[in-house]
């Protein structure tokens, strides 16, 4: 079983910030648990080579199924994810800015959205989901995943900006600046950097670092369950505990502690794991 992160190779991180692998394998007689997936600062292309996913997209009432590959853009509502009994999950996480450039529509268009990825890109991921599911290794799937980010790149429609350097750097620094500041980073005004990042990225920068600090929250009670509330939300750049409470309603409709009693119920809890993510150069 895996849940692990890896490091793309130099050549495709421009674009490509990791490649991510998900392997469960259930008994047939045990019941299948569901994952309810939070918002992530991320864009994923999500290949699966054996069986599909079912999602659930909690405050629309809305089920996809049986989409081999998924494109979404930017998550800002939970799902909830219905694996199958031999679930492998290959997901490609696009640096901010760089599905923009890749696919020339507006980032601001996919927000939230979990499309058929052939709608966007070509029939080949077809071939490329079916070379994973004959992949002897996860390092061969890794190769997989490299040549297509490779031919993807080689078609790329859009300019770099450096707005797309501010949405990594937020990444980096938890979200925690100043728009002033990073709108004279890239060297625009503040509304012309607000507009030009939503373009990119598919929220405004603003949202976009609310997001990555509720993420690290949850993936450091994940990491150190035992560590209190109290000390998760300052170390992640909240004000107190509330401040932490009011970012879990707003991103999941459930407190702190509520959502992590569902989070204990996941599949990757099944096999000791937790969505920590591991990363491996």
């Amino acid at each position: 079983m895996l849940l692990k992160e890896f490091i793309p190779a130099p050549s495709v991180r421009e674009y490509i910030r990791l490649y991510r692998i998900v392997h469960f394998v259930f008994d047939k007689n045990e019941a299948l648990p569901f994952k309810a997936y939070p918002p992530r600062p991320e864009h994923c292309l999500a290949f699966f080579p054996f069986d599909t996913e079912q999602l659930e997209i909690t405050d629309r009432n809305k089920k996809i199924e049986n989409i081999p590959v998924l494109l979404y853009g930017q998550p800002l509502a939970v799902t909830n994810r219905y694996v199958g009994r031999e679930f492998l999950v290959f997901q490609i996480i696009f640096q901010p800015g760089a599905l923009y450039r890749l696919t020339g529509m507006p980032a601001c268009e996919l927000t939230d959205q979990y499309i058929d990825a052939e709608i966007i890109f070509s029939s080949q991921l077809r071939q490329v989901n079916e070379q994973l599911f004959h992949a002897k290794s996860y390092e061969a799937m890794l190769e997989i995943g490299h040549r297509f980010a490779e031919q993807l790149i080689r078609r790329v429609k859009k300019d770099h900006h450096q707005v797309d350097e501010i949405g990594k750097l937020l990444l980096q620094q938890s979200g925690n600046l100043s728009i002033d500041w990073l709108a004279g980073q890239s060297y625009l005004s503040t509304r012309q950097f607000e507009r030009k990042f939503k373009e990119r990225t598919g929220i405004n920068p603003k949202l976009f670092s609310r997001v990555i600090r509720f993420d690290n929250a949850f993936l450091l009670k994940n990491r150190s369950p035992q560590m209190d509330w109290l000390r998760i939300a300052i170390e992640c750049g909240y004000h107190d505990y509330q401040h932490l409470v009011r970012s879990y309603k707003e991103f999941t409709g459930l407190s702190p502690a509520a959502f992590h009693e569902l989070e204990n119920r996941s599949p990757e809890r099944k096999f000791g794991l937790s969505e920590t993510y591991y990363q491996a150069e």
